[in-house]
């Protein structure tokens, strides 16, 4: 993983667009808390090809719009999390 400052792309974007494409793992970071991951454009992408995928989102979505959720506390969701 490289972590550059968004000047530094600006100044090399070859250089680490080619690195993305050798599926390097780059981040831009902007300021103090703002960062950018690149990532290349996959065709076959597992969340948004994937008809199998799709269909569980699709699902999920009607889902909630039917109100069938369950609300967490902070405590439960922090177990379900193990944080």
């Amino acid at each position: 993983m490289i972590i550059i400052s968004s000047r530094e792309f600006r100044q090399n974007q070859k250089k680490y667009l080619d690195l993305v494409d050798k599926d390097e793992r780059v981040i831009i970071q902007r300021g103090k808390d703002k960062a950018y991951e690149l990532t290349k454009n996959i065709k076959n992408d597992r969340f948004f090809d994937d008809p199998a995928i799709q269909e569980r989102l699709n699902n999920s979505i009607q889902s909630y719009k039917e109100g069938k959720t369950v609300k967490l506390s902070d405590d439960q969701l922090k177990e379900l999390l193990e944080l």
